[in-house]
């Protein structure tokens, strides 16, 4: 047999992995706190109603729904600056943007001003509102930028799901910094979080003159967080644009177009992967895993407080557990992705965090919810991790598309956020900052029944997926093609190719060999379920 024109198997080096891996930090120390602590800070710490704060947050997830697939495109079309490669120079735009925006929407207006703290609701959101766009688009250009560089780095499924659970590793680890510094800096301070006695139902009322001041003097706290986010995520920003090596793509265009002439598979535009049906099952199931997670994350500070009457460092250390059991799970990531595949383990993490859902439903579970954490912690992981690797198998060896992909992913994961988030606030029982008892079955019911119907509805989308080759193109394919020329050159009909033409797999995983030659012509074998062929000589 001859030599083969396939790629090759090669693994990427263990520095180039992390180095790749520590790329989303900023984005991830930023996101834990605009998560888990926006609602909290505006609501609570700056005395914005529940529906302002809810504004902010749909505002942001807006921008940023609308960015994410904009730049999927541009970073699909555009070339690299300076020689710098293509992602990278949109890694670098959307950190800088964040750097730039970032610390103003976790501090007062006009950082506290005398202005700005006597000014209205409407006037401050104003004024927070172009911090909150710019943040958002440098997020998603980061994020769209960051994802898609996985099936361009490698082409093996098992590494990529590798890149994936190290890119999860570190998310869980700056989520687990944020929340030991926010627990570090709340215990320093000796403010409660509520009052000695709770308002009255009929205080929901009122014009907020009895409102708790318990987080208001926690102000400062929440500025030296987001400054000491950004110098750790900026660093580690370096370090990934230092380590992380990438060509151009005038550089690369060559060796893109034999890499796809080698697995028979035909460049993707935008509005082809609008006419594949895996693109609206994968971007639901995507969808349901984030709703899943941002869900609990946003309102489990609200929950461990108001609910379970908790101390305010159990902002921290409920989502500290959460992520901690979320990390240690995707040591074993990789290995259960190849033991029982990736379909059985989404349904597997999806089983472990409806578990937890059960158990925040028990009511005055007290400290049993760091148990319910656990379960949270390690389902979720799980399913984000393999609904992003799912991701990669459906772009396949189509990466001049990748980033639009990852990027009509990201679409629907921000706008459903935003507007599970907006409804949830516009349906809450206090409209103004002063809450009632009634917000302690309210913010239960919120943990429990959103992310679980979103947990429901990614099961039904994956039971959809089952009998489904998840990156088998419905179009038709340049196999096709060679498959119709190849029987048409037996039938006399087109020039026959050379007798000594075969076709091998190059799955290492399988070893599976599939050949088979004709004295007048050709006949392509197919390859594994999981690899794409390659013609030899």
């Amino acid at each position: 047999m001859g030599q083969v024109l396939g790629y090759g198997r090669s693994q990427l080096p263990i520095l180039a992995r992390y180095s790749y891996g520590v790329g989303h930090v900023l984005n991830d120390l930023c996101a834990a706190m605009w998560f888990s602590y926006l609602l909290v800070y505006f609501h609570s710490v700056l005395q914005f109603s529940n529906v302002m704060a809810g504004y902010v947050m749909l505002l942001g997830q807006i921008s940023d729904a609308v960015c994410t697939p904009l730049v999927g495109y541009e970073s699909d079309n555009t070339a690299g600056r300076c020689r710098y490669g293509n992602r990278k120079s949109w890694h670098l735009v959307g950190t800088a943007c964040v750097l730039v925006s970032f610390v103003f929407i976790f501090n007062p207006v006009l950082f506290g001003a005398p202005a700005g703290k006597n000014a209205e609701d409407w006037a401050q959101f104003i004024y927070y509102a172009p911090f909150v766009v710019i943040f958002q688009f440098g997020w998603a250009t980061t994020q769209i930028s960051h994802l898609s560089l996985i099936p361009e780095l490698t082409r093996c499924e098992s590494e990529r799901v590798g890149l994936n659970a190290i890119r999860y590793s570190f998310t869980v680890m700056s989520s687990v910094f944020v929340y030991g510094m926010t627990w570090l800096l709340l215990s320093r301070s000796n403010e409660s979080i509520t009052t000695a006695a709770p308002p009255s139902p009929n205080d929901c009322d009122h014009d907020g003159d009895s409102v708790s001041t318990s987080l208001t003097n926690n102000i400062p706290e929440f500025r030296k967080l987001s400054f000491i986010v950004i110098g750790v995520g900026a660093f580690f920003s370096i370090v990934f644009h230092i380590g992380t090596k990438e060509k151009c793509l005038d550089t690369e265009s060559d060796e893109a177009a034999e890499k796809r002439r080698r697995s028979n598979s035909e460049p993707m535009n935008w509005t082809d992967w609008l006419k594949e049906s895996q693109f609206y099952q994968i971007a639901v199931l995507y969808m349901s895993s984030r709703l899943m997670v941002n869900v609990s994350q946003v309102y489990i500070p609200m929950y461990v407080t108001d609910t379970l009457n908790l101390d305010k460092e159990s902002i921290a250390i409920v989502p500290l557990i959460i992520y901690i059991s979320g990390w240690l799970s995707t040591f074993l990531q990789k290995l259960v992705n190849k033991v029982i595949g990736r379909k059985m383990t989404f349904f597997l993490g999806a089983v472990i965090f409806l578990g937890g859902c059960d158990w925040l439903w028990c009511d005055d579970i007290g400290h049993q919810v760091y148990g319910a954490a656990v379960l949270l912690g390690a389902g979720g992981s799980t399913v984000l991790v393999t609904s992003l690797s799912m991701t990669a198998d459906l772009i396949g060896q189509n990466t001049e598309s990748g980033a639009f992909v990852f990027g009509a992913m990201s679409f629907t994961d921000k706008l459903s956020n935003g507007i599970a988030v907006v409804i949830i606030q516009h349906i809450h029982p206090c409209q103004t900052s002063v809450c009632c008892e009634a917000c302690e079955w309210f913010y239960q019911g919120v943990v429990v029944l959103v992310p679980g119907c979103a947990t429901l509805l990614a099961l039904f989308m994956l039971l959809t997926l089952v009998p489904i080759q998840i990156g088998h193109r419905t179009g038709r394919t340049s196999d096709d093609r060679i498959t119709t020329d190849i029987e048409d050159g037996i039938n006399g009909t087109v020039s026959p190719l050379p007798p000594t033409l075969s076709v091998n797999t190059d799955d290492e995983d399988t070893g599976l060999l599939i050949k088979n030659s004709r004295q007048n012509g050709y006949v392509k074998g197919m390859g594994s379920p999981t690899d794409y062929g390659a013609i030899v000589q």
